[in-house]
């Protein structure tokens, strides 16, 4: 490639483990594909011979390798973007997916002006995002193995079949009086799980400290998501943790796209009608806002007519609930508005 400064080029860039499959793209036409080791330093080294005084305009999809190349390119100049990967379009009669063929899609659209970048946060909010996060799976984890337990507990006979009682420490403990009654292997196995449950049930304690901590830190964004009806302490750092000030997004309608509720529209001819939720976005997300209406719609007695009258006009709970949980992170969006913030996160 000639040495052009005013030359761009579109560098579609599928990420995995353990390598980059990179598509260039200048003036609609593809001018380079290359694979090479998942290292950043090696990336920009082929950038820097191959396009040494173009602008070079890069895109890779959201996913497991997080923002860390991201930043890289940005600090090297190169102007790169994260987007969604369900943005990437595939053709109907092009369904073949291999990584080349995925860089070369990523390039194409790019050049077309056809992306919005996914929202990057800052450094500091991706790490307390992590243990948010962390909690979230631990949490999971628990509830699987407190299922283990009683599915356990059911097949041999020990509990009966209208038991009701939540899995709680005390119980768990108390079950342990067992040993001497039943089987040694069907005993080993309910003491594993029991130990695992513990285990997780500490660890999730710990976790919940740290997000103490990261509230203090975080007051001033975080109590704007916490000062909501229905929203509580762990909630709030969540949704300030995944969710930031909410600057991103240029209008509501945006925010509700990203959070996933909003309603599917099927339109014919002069018909018009509102179907289910997206689900788009996160999920977890979506399961708190919609969780914390439920709370909302009990404490706050605007929300609560509110949601009478949904219900009302729309015959049905969830899209009632759903509706509330548009209307309160509506109202957190409308406050962050008026907060000033210092260093944007």
């Amino acid at each position: 490639m000639n040495n052009n400064s005013k030359k761009i080029v579109y560098l579609g860039i599928d990420v995995h483990k353990r390598t980059y499959s990179v598509t260039a793209i200048s003036d609609k036409q593809v001018i380079k594909k290359a694979t090479m080791p998942a290292v950043q330093e090696v990336l920009l080294s082929f950038i820097q011979k191959n396009f040494p005084n173009a602008t070079v305009n890069s895109a890779y999809e959201a996913g497991f390798s997080g923002f860390g190349l991201h930043r890289f390119l940005v600090t090297n100049k190169i102007n790169n973007m994260v987007i969604h990967a369900g943005s990437v379009k595939i053709a109907i009669n092009n369904r073949a997916k291999t990584d080349k063929r995925d860089s070369q899609k990523i390039a194409q659209q790019l050049s077309e002006d056809d992306f919005q970048s996914v929202n990057i946060p800052s450094e500091q909010r991706e790490c307390w995002r992590a243990i948010t996060r962390v909690r979230a799976q631990l949490v999971k984890r628990k509830a699987q193995t407190s299922c283990q337990i009683k599915a356990l507990l059911y097949y041999f006979g020990i509990l009966p079949h209208n038991h009701s009682k939540r899995t709680s420490k005390k119980w768990l403990i108390g079950l342990l009086i067992l040993k001497d009654s039943i089987d040694s292997d069907v005993f080993f196995s309910l003491k594993t799980l029991i130990d695992f449950w513990l285990y997780l049930n500490q660890r999730i304690k710990e976790t919940e400290k740290r997000v103490k901590e990261q509230a203090k830190e975080d007051f001033v964004i975080g109590n704007v998501y916490k000062e909501t009806p229905g929203i509580g302490l762990i909630s709030s750092r969540i949704l300030a943790n995944e969710l930031g000030n909410l600057s991103q997004f240029c209008s509501q309608s945006a925010l509700f796209s990203f959070t996933g509720l909003t309603p599917k529209e099927y339109s014919s001819g002069e018909h018009t009608r509102k179907g289910n939720i997206s689900h788009m976005g996160n999920p977890m997300i979506r399961a708190i806002l919609t969780e914390s209406a439920w709370k909302a719609i009990k404490k706050d007695k605007k929300l609560g007519e509110t949601y009478e009258r949904l219900l009302k006009n729309t015959g049905s709970k969830k899209k009632a609930i759903v509706g509330i949980a548009r209307k309160m992170i509506g109202i957190v969006r409308a406050k962050l508005k008026k907060v000033r913030i210092n260093t944007m996160h």
